[in-house]
């Protein structure tokens, strides 16, 4: 899945899929010095339970490691991953 690194202001970031110019999938966040605070992340019901969202904090996961950045989780469904799987041990705060 192609996804769009968008700059929505304000120290505020997107990895965002649209199509036919509808998101149908994205993970927000704000930077906060070397700190993205994950709030949000949105699939659309069509693609669910397809593994998306977890493909959404991938990306944004190795957009941090690539910063050198810590990632924390607002964000229920981060919340959910950061608990359930050590894929993220390194970056998350």
């Amino acid at each position: 899945m192609e996804l769009e690194l968008i700059e929505l202001g304000q120290d505020e970031f997107a990895f965002r899929r649209v199509e036919d110019g509808k998101v149908i999938a994205e993970i927000t966040w704000t930077e906060l010095a070397d700190v993205m605070v994950v709030e949000h992340t949105f699939v659309d019901p069509s693609l669910r339970g397809q593994g998306v969202a977890k493909k959404l904090l991938d990306r944004a996961a190795d957009y941090a490691r690539e910063k050198s950045y810590k990632m924390e989780a607002v964000c229920s469904y981060v919340v959910t991953a950061f608990e359930r799987y050590k894929d993220y041990d390194d970056i998350k705060i």
